[in-house]
């Protein structure tokens, strides 16, 4: 079996992605755990998985950390807050990978990378041209919104009875992380022969009225959906308290929703994944003593 490296395997996504391996049936010895805090990985450790200390921002540690390895998933990092680091980790990441001829480069993106209004596409839009320029084999994973992202906005509205939202009529195709993590763990397992791009996301699109009336229902509470400009919820974030640095990006959200950037339908991670995926009213229903219910 080939060796798989899995970047931030520390983190929610990642941990998910080698439980699926194993579970899969990947032994436990073709599976390298990476992350910047090698510590935070005893649990995997005593599984028989080696652990890597792989730090984007020590790029001149990567080819080491990556020497060997024949499939490597970056996971994105989420540093969001100084603008261009996020892309420069991630170009360290691929330039290392090609130095330390990787067999193939997976790499978790969003939807319509090259031209969607979410604030930080441009840098997944960068590093998909990277890893493209690097000449390595890749597959490219377009993460629909998680289900799990619902719980950012949701239980404030809830409480409330109102969610105030500037994404209009348009529709977003949420898909769990769980399902998420089963797609890339197939195609980790199973990559095609040609360089390949999956578009991961739900069954369904919903609009945020549709989410609403299924809250609703499972729950027995009320929950008026409030349209408003861009500009409006930017001004009631910060009205409420958000910092300002986060507020465009929050906002992009909804404009990206709104233009349609997050609602397109795939098969891609039904496929991968090798069977249904769990749906929205289901996951809503399993969750909603998180959502305040």
């Amino acid at each position: 079996m080939s060796k798989i490296l899995v970047t931030g395997a520390s983190g929610h996504l990642g941990s998910l992605v080698i439980a699926n391996l194993l579970e899969r049936g990947v032994p436990a010895s073709d599976i390298i755990a990476g992350s910047r805090d090698p510590a935070k990985l005893s649990a995997l450790a005593a599984k028989g998985i080696a652990a890597r200390k792989v730090d984007f921002d020590d790029a001149s540690t990567l080819a080491a950390a990556f020497a060997g390895i024949d499939r490597l998933l970056i996971i994105s990092t989420d540093e969001l807050g100084t603008p261009g680091k996020r892309l420069e980790q991630h170009k360290a990441a691929v330039a290392a990978a090609k130095s330390a001829s990787v067999g193939r480069v997976f790499y978790t993106s969003l939807p319509k990378a090259e031209s969607s209004a979410v604030s930080f596409a441009p840098d997944h839009f960068g590093t998909e041209e990277a890893i493209k320029a690097s000449g390595l084999p890749y597959t490219i994973f377009r993460n629909s919104w998680y289900m799990e992202n619902l719980f950012m906005s949701l239980p404030n509205a809830l409480a409330s009875g109102q969610w105030f939202t500037a994404a209009g009529d348009g529709k977003t195709s949420h898909v769990s992380r769980a399902d998420i993590a089963k797609a890339i763990a197939g195609g980790l397992i199973s990559p095609p022969a040609e360089n390949k791009i999956y578009t991961l996301t739900g069954e369904a699109a919903y609009s945020n009225a549709e989410i609403a009336a299924l809250v609703s229902e499972a729950t027995g509470k009320p929950l008026a959906v409030v349209n408003l400009t861009d500009a409006q919820l930017a001004e009631g974030m910060a009205a409420h308290g958000v910092p300002a640095p986060f507020i465009p990006t929050l906002v992009s959200f909804d404009t990206a929703i709104r233009a349609g950037d997050l609602g397109m339908v795939t098969t891609d991670a039904a496929d991968l994944a090798g069977g249904k995926l769990v749906t929205l009213k289901d996951f809503i229903a399993a969750n909603k003593a998180s959502l305040g219910a």
